[in-house]
């Protein structure tokens, strides 16, 4: 792994349970960590989707009060954002040459470097998810676990190759525009919570459409072409070693990348978890119907839930 110099730490107020955000020195760039719990506790490291970023992929899952008595009273846990997907980011320069998801995987490992942590259980949503895989196959001593929210795994394909073609073109020329908005909450969520009770809008797309506000198209666009230029990684999924738990909408547009992934995987390391009336991104769509699934696959590693109660007096007091 690649030496890191030196972070900046900046308490965030809005951030819950003493979060900080660190902004990390890598050799493929600087990029922002945000840290939530005590840093003596185990590691659980998050990766999020195109365009987002821990606030708006994590959230929901993470501060519901059945989540954070197992989450957080479990783990310390490390948000890497995307290059410049972080709250109140600038434009990357131009100058700044582009990463492939290769730079992006080695980028995590040395954020791992960098806190000093020699095993995570990790966490990523479709894209990141996606970073995630390709870091445990570089990396498979660092990883104990995977929790994978609506993966892919392959390269993409001619449809979907020319689809984000479309979409890095918009972002390039219009940056985040109503129509690619409209394409990004397409990709995050299902019809039925798009269109709402009687054609009004939820209210998790509201706060996402006001979220997406604030990316920067230009850094939103040099992701986006990191995934649209991945691999396959099916053969490196069959040595993969590490237990795997995987969720995925049945309404996701990656359900049958993300059902391959798993066949791929076999039943003995890894288990599907595949929610109804969902799209992809079930950390905030359907947070509920990941805590079981989580809880038991973490008793495979010895952790297990606080009760609720006193999980508040420890966080509060």
């Amino acid at each position: 792994m690649g030496e890191s110099s030196d972070s900046v730490s900046v308490d965030i107020d809005m951030l819950p349970f003493g979060g900080k955000e660190h902004v990390v020195k890598t050799s493929k760039g600087s990029i922002s960590v945000y840290v939530y719990g005590d840093q003596e506790k185990p590691a659980l490291i998050t990766y999020p989707d195109v365009a987002l970023n821990s606030m708006t992929c994590f959230q929901g899952l993470l501060f519901s009060p059945d989540s954070a008595s197992l989450l957080l009273h479990n783990f310390c846990i490390y948000h890497i954002d995307a290059p410049g997907h972080e709250l109140g980011a600038d434009v990357i320069s131009s100058d700044v040459p582009l990463l492939s998801v290769d730079d992006l995987a080695v980028q995590v490992a040395e954020v791992l470097d960098f806190f000093g942590l020699k095993q995570v259980l990790c966490l990523g949503v479709m894209a990141g998810a996606y970073i995630l895989t390709l870091f445990a196959m570089k990396y498979q001593e660092l990883v104990l676990g995977l929790i994978l929210v609506s993966p892919i795994c392959k390269a993409p394909s001619w449809t979907e190759w020319f689809y984000n073609k479309v979409l890095m073109n918009l972002l390039y020329f219009y940056g985040m525009c109503g129509i690619l908005k409209e394409c990004l909450l397409q990709r995050y969520f299902s019809k039925e919570i798009r269109c709402g009770v009687q054609g009004t809008e939820a209210d998790i797309i509201e706060a996402c459409r006001r979220l997406l506000d604030e990316r920067q198209g230009l850094n939103v666009m040099r992701f986006l072409q990191a995934i649209n230029e991945r691999y396959d990684l099916t053969e490196g999924l069959e040595n993969l070693q590490c237990r795997t738990l995987i969720f995925v909408g049945e309404s996701s547009q990656f359900r049958d990348e993300s059902v391959y992934m798993s066949t791929k995987m076999g039943k003995k390391t890894c288990a599907l978890v595949e929610v109804e009336a969902c799209g992809s991104l079930v950390t905030e769509e359907h947070p509920y119907a990941m805590i079981i699934p989580i809880e038991f696959f973490l008793m495979g590693f010895g952790y297990h839930r606080q009760p609720y109660f006193c999980f508040l007096v420890k966080y509060w007091h």
